[in-house]
């Protein structure tokens, strides 16, 4: 009995006789087309599981065989086949519904490996349709919300799931980008193994090659002894870049290298170690704008850019807001030994009708400081708009006024501001901002960089050389 049904549209016979060999030693059945059209009379007849698709062929592209699937109602899961210097076009392929793709040269063990994936991945989607049905869900691996919006970010987890392809997430501050790279994580076949983050605007460049390659003892000051990095720690497993926006440039040239060969070289070190790593990334920026802005590298986006997910902002799923609050409350009040288990109606529609401009993470904060600093078990309107007072009030009722800052980030209005009657030296200004921004944020740095329009790492020197003046 065989695996699965393959389908190989490629016109170099050689290599299609060469996978076919690979497959059915496998115990996967692979036919063979070498032509567009021949390949569509073959789909008509019969759909196979898997699709392997070159996308250059003698009379049409393989983009248009993609898009000639979407006509049948069970689907179909497509690897698609191309040079290793066409990653644009494989970046193309995977927008157009292709589950995953293959550069030739191809082992033989990459080929098994990602066709028995796909039929994995397509057993699974046929067994979770028959249960299923058309139920939407309102709850995914950690993620909260039933908005339309939020159906759409777990079909697409589950669709990638198994995939090795890059994943790029979008979405503001707090909308829970992370979260969303750990439910990808765990929906593929890889949630055993390893769950590695970085942020990449947490820490100085000069660091932040150590934490993502590892280093070797006497690499630099201070390296007292050999240390993994990222990459390695996540063998088998994910590695999620967080802000892949604010990497350094020259740090991003490596980064490309590492998904293109899968190797790490360690700081200090002349070995070279191949890994095998699913690498997600995520940023609260316009990736496309960030290229433009000269951040982010063309080739690194193309690389990056292959299943993108954009998470919506809470503002836009309004009805999620009381479901996500009754699932913060249940963990919070265990978690500080309180005894708060609803919210009353006054106070729901309380946090329906204010602009959350800090996403599903503000209202997280506003949950907890309301248990950490009353008492009941019913969460009243009455406490809810003194947690409100400060700095981003007016939100509440109103879309929020401000101008962009050149980042495309909110100049919020709880900067210090200078008056006449009280000029003070410009680094006094600047040390107040800094640290202003700072506790706002609640001490999260790389949050108050992109409010202040700077890097993350010019905070940390910044910070370090205060420390060495005080001292």
């Amino acid at each position: 009995m065989t695996e699965g049904t393959v389908l190989i549209v490629d016109d170099a016979r050689a290599d299609v006789r060469l996978y076919q060999a690979f497959l059915e030693a496998a115990g996967i059945d692979a036919g063979a087309c070498h032509d567009g059209r021949s390949a569509l009379s073959a789909l008509e007849r019969r759909l196979p599981q898997v699709l392997l698709l070159d996308l250059h062929l003698p009379d049409m592209t393989g983009i248009d065989i993609l898009k000639n699937l979407e006509q049948y109602p069970h689907q179909c899961h497509v690897i698609v086949i191309t040079a290793d210097d066409e990653v644009r076009t494989a970046v193309s392929a995977m927008q157009a519904g292709a589950f995953d793709y293959l550069t030739k040269p191809i082992s033989r063990d990459r080929l098994i490996v990602t066709v028995r994936n796909a039929l994995n991945h397509s057993r699974l989607s046929h067994l979770v349709s028959r249960l299923a049905g058309d139920t939407e869900r309102d709850q995914y691996h950690g993620m909260v919300g039933s908005a339309p919006s939020m159906q759409v970010v777990y079909q697409t987890i589950e669709s990638a799931a198994q995939s090795k392809a890059a994943v790029f997430i979008t979405g503001e501050s707090g909308t829970g980008k992370e979260l969303c790279a750990r439910a990808l994580h765990m929906a593929g076949n890889r949630q055993q193994q390893p769950f590695v983050a970085i942020n990449c605007a947490a820490l100085p460049s000069d660091l932040l090659e150590s934490e993502l390659f590892g280093h070797v003892k006497g690499a630099f000051t201070g390296a007292n002894q050999n240390r993994e990095g990222a990459a390695q720690r996540a063998h088998g497993g994910s590695l999620f870049l967080d802000e892949i926006t604010e990497l350094d440039i020259e740090l991003q040239a490596k980064l490309l290298r590492f998904l293109q060969t899968q190797e790490v070289q360690s700081l200090g070190s002349n070995q070279v170690q191949r890994v095998d790593v699913r690498v997600i990334c995520a940023s609260n920026r316009d990736p496309w704008q960030a290229v433009r802005d000269g951040r982010l590298r063309e080739d690194l986006y193309y690389r990056l850019m292959v299943i993108p997910i954009e998470l919506p902002p809470l503002r836009e799923r309004q009805e999620d807001i009381v479901a996500l609050a009754y699932h913060f409350l249940g963990d919070l009040a265990e978690e500080e030994g309180k005894q708060f288990n609803d919210i009353a109606p006054d106070a729901c529609a309380l946090l329906k009708s204010y602009h959350w401009p800090g996403n599903v993470r503000q209202l997280e904060n506003l949950l907890r400081r309301i248990i950490v600093l009353h008492e009941g078990t019913v969460i009243a309107a009455t406490i809810i708009p003194a947690m409100l007072q400060g700095p981003q009030q007016s939100l509440a009722r109103t879309e929020p006024k401000h101008e962009p800052a050149s980042n495309g980030c909110v100049q919020r209005e709880w900067l210090p501001a200078v008056h006449h009657a009280e000029i003070r030296p410009l680094r006094d200004v600047e040390r107040d901002a800094i640290e202003s921004a700072i506790a706002h944020c609640e001490g999260n740095i790389s949050q108050a960089a992109k409010l202040l329009g700077i890097n993350a790492s010019t905070i940390h020197r910044k910070r370090k050389h205060w420390d060495n003046v005080n001292d």
